[in-house]
């Protein structure tokens, strides 16, 4: 062997010892193994939202067939009148607008039933509900619209509700006026106020009107109403133990038990920002892209029949903690290398990064089919023994194995506590993370890092 070869072998020797023995090469090979592991863990969260649109096109699939979400308007009183107009050359043109009248008085009663129906492996939230609808309305006053009395067509006057889905009529809508019945149509002839629902012609001679209403509907999740009256007051019951009240107001009495909920709403015309007579589309609000919208889009309240449980929101929130898991894992390995001078290979570290990864697979197939907290549970046992049972060959020492897997339990005890205390987890992840940095500071206070894996 000549001088040149004898001479590099020494020198590669000492690359090979450097990279052996480089904390800092470790640390840089450490952090990007936590980068490759930001593929899986952005798969898995592509993969909670992809199961998710699932279950919500099923849901979609059920409600379109029993009722979507339904919010109630009405009554309106519309009255038909006509309009003539002369162009610059002097031709006349009609055409026939309406003056509306909203109810001075609206009352609002009823029960909701729910019935919680399964599409596959997944819950569907539909109920009935059976309505009473009172109200007290007047004719619009012809002088204050601006408009000839002559021209209003009393005789083809309507009264009409507003329902959302009409595919969850369930029975004959039976209105009456001053205890008259009238004859109940589907579809409104202006929607000037009301997009859909259902009319009736208002008899001629009808001056102060006393409106009543009978409503059988189906839908599914949210039941909402408009505050159209000068004072609407509604009332409801349900069954149903988790309501989440939701809309422009909250009811001024609740009482949610575990067998039920009562709720009731007042509103009044000045906590809306319409007026009570109009003409027209006297309710359109110019949105800032120029469209027009109906100024009580933003007015609705109501209830909405919550499941008890969204496993999907849970795993979503626990996945977004995968990555902060798996850094403070790979610390672990890291600093038992450190104090305890056995070096880990790469493989190894990703291994048990991967191990971190199906957890959350397997989490959001478990919670598909049992409850959350039951799923973390058993999701936590399997993937603390598959790691054990692996980095226990990886330290040839138990007493190091116990010790890593106690901290792996700890983690995993922490997060499910982030995940429950919502509106303290940020005080608690905060706390806990500064825990975690004093430990792993104290522990290694006499390390010399230059010569950190010399013996």
């Amino acid at each position: 062997m000549n001088a040149d070869s004898q001479s590099s072998v020494p020198a590669l020797d000492r690359v090979n010892q450097w990279v052996r023995t480089s904390t800092m090469l470790k640390i840089i090979v450490v952090g990007i193994l936590v980068l490759v592991l930001l593929v899986p863990t952005s798969m898995v969260q592509s993969l909670i939202t992809e199961r998710e649109q699932t279950r919500t096109d099923a849901v979609k699939e059920v409600s379109d067939k029993w009722g979507n979400a339904q919010i109630i308007a009405g009554p309106v009183l519309s009255v038909p009148f006509t309009v003539i107009e002369k162009d610059e050359k002097g031709r006349t043109t009609t055409r026939t607008d309406y003056a509306h009248a909203l109810p001075d008085d609206l009352q609002i009663t009823g029960s909701i039933q729910p019935e919680q129906r399964n599409r596959g492996i997944y819950s569907v939230m539909l109920y009935n509900t059976r309505l009473t609808v009172r109200a007290t309305l007047k004719r619009p006053l012809a002088e204050r619209l601006g408009i000839d009395e002559r021209a209003l067509q009393w005789d083809k006057a309507i009264i009409s509700l507003g329902v959302t889905d009409m595919k969850g009529i369930k029975d004959t809508i039976r209105m009456q006026v001053n205890g008259k019945s009238l004859v109940v149509e589907p579809g409104i002839p202006t929607n000037d106020v009301l997009r859909s629902g259902v009319s009736a012609l208002l008899p001629a001679d009808a001056t102060d009107i006393r409106f009543t209403c009978d409503l059988n509907l189906n839908g599914s999740t949210e039941l909402s109403f408009q505050p159209f009256g000068k004072q609407t007051t509604v009332a409801l019951t349900s069954p149903w133990a988790t309501p989440s009240f939701s809309g422009a107001y909250l009811p001024d009495e609740r009482d949610v038990k575990a067998d039920g909920f009562r709720a009731s709403w007042k509103v009044l015309q000045y906590n809306r920002n319409f007026a009570q007579q109009g003409v027209g589309p006297f309710m359109d609000a110019v949105t800032a892209n120029g469209q027009p919208q109906l100024a009580t889009d933003n007015t609705a309240f109501g209830v909405k029949l919550l499941l008890p449980v969204d496993e999907y929101q849970k795993t979503t929130r626990s996945a977004k903690y995968a990555i902060m898991f798996i850094l403070i894992t790979f610390s672990a390995f890291f600093f038992v290398e450190i104090l305890n001078r056995q070096r880990i290979h790469p493989i190894q570290y990703l291994l048990v990064g991967f191990a971190i990864c199906l957890f959350y697979v397997l989490l959001l197939a478990i919670s598909e089919h049992l409850t959350f907290n039951l799923a973390y549970l058993i999701c936590s046992v399997v993937v603390l023994a598959l790691i054990s049972f692996y980095v226990r060959y990886v330290f040839q020492n138990a007493r190091l194995t116990g010790l890593f897997t106690a901290v792996l339990a700890l983690l995993y005890g922490f997060f499910y506590s982030l995940l429950q205390l919502e509106d303290y987890s940020l005080l608690l992840g905060s706390v806990g993370l500064l825990l975690i940095l004093g430990t792993i500071m104290y522990l290694t206070r006499n390390v010399n890092w230059y010569k950190a894996y010399e013996g």
